[in-house]
């Protein structure tokens, strides 16, 4: 790294990297930006890339440089490379008896696939994906392509890609539709859990986190970082933000848009989604508008009359 400083104890033991959303103890993670220099400060992260000079919290190590970004990009690459694959299926892969791959179907490196699965023609499974027994993954998916995270320079307004070194983790018995894109984590996982079935034309954004047993309909988005807890059915075409939680056994309708956490157990509709009840109610009360409307400026005329 250039033009770095170190401030705290040159020893520092780290065990992994993360980015902010994500950071376990011992892990090193970067921060550049006000609304986050907080809460790196005071996550589990023990080494901390930083762009400022500020007081170092007991327990860590601070590394001051004018790039944090720069930097935790130039670590990721050194410990996790994009590594040419030689063959259509890597040599590193390791595929499960009784595993069927159709044709034209890519497997990148160091790739495990258990037992009973069918992948169908043309589905790409990229770099350090796991894959649980019995899954089926439909023709066109792409598995554990790079997230689209990137920071634009205020400055100059040119975007820079956060490499990715995150793996995707798909469970047991778990289906995905025809070209269903499912993101691999930034620098965490992006995991879909035992039993959980998805329709036709899917994305899953990076480091998301899908529960068990859920159903996902088609031409739906889950953006990243986003937690969708067990027993969840999402209907086709809805769209959920960032950084959010939907709880155990929710519904949320068809079309819906969620822009904030969900309570489980609860059905949900509309554009921003709240509980369907609420929203039909608010839906007839507009309807009747019009006609509100009529009638207040017939009681205004005989007022003025």
């Amino acid at each position: 790294m250039d033009n770095v400083r170190l401030v705290g104890p040159e020893d520092f033991p780290v065990s992994g990297m993360n980015e902010i959303h994500m950071v376990e103890e011992g892990d090193v993670t970067f921060v550049d930006l006000d609304k986050y220099y907080n809460k790196a400060l005071e996550s589990k992260a023990g080494v901390i890339l930083i762009d400022k000079e500020v007081e170092c919290p007991q327990g860590k190590c601070l590394v001051v440089t004018p790039d944090p970004l720069g930097n935790f990009n130039r670590l990721t690459r050194h410990f996790r490379p994009f590594l040419p694959c030689p063959s259509p299926i890597s040599p590193t892969a390791r595929i499960g008896e009784g595993t069927i791959i159709q044709p034209n179907v890519f497997i990148g490196n160091h790739v495990t696939i258990g037992k009973d699965c069918r992948i169908h023609a043309n589905v790409a499974i990229n770099d350090y994906t796991v894959i649980g027994d019995r899954t089926v993954i439909q023709s066109g998916a792409i598995i554990g392509g790079d997230a689209c995270y990137f920071q634009r320079n205020p400055k100059t307004g040119v975007f820079r890609k956060f490499e990715s070194s995150g793996r995707v983790i798909i469970g047991n018995d778990v289906e995905i539709g025809a070209l269903t894109a499912i993101d691999r984590g930034v620098s965490g996982d992006t995991i879909v859990g035992d039993g959980t079935k998805m329709d036709n034309f899917i994305q899953i954004g990076h480091d998301t986190h899908i529960g068990k047993h859920c159903l996902i309909g088609a031409h739906s988005a889950i953006a990243g970082v986003t937690v969708i807890e067990d027993y969840v059915s999402i209907w086709a075409g809805v769209m959920i933000n960032k950084d959010l939680v939907i709880g155990k056994e929710a519904v949320i309708l068809a079309t819906s848009a969620v822009d904030k956490s969900l309570e489980g157990g609860k059905v949900y509709f509309g554009v921003p989604a709240m509980e369907a009840r609420l929203k039909w109610r608010e839906l007839a009360a507009m309807r009747s508008l019009p006609e509100m409307m009529e009638r207040l400026q017939k009681v205004m005329q005989q007022n003025r009359g």
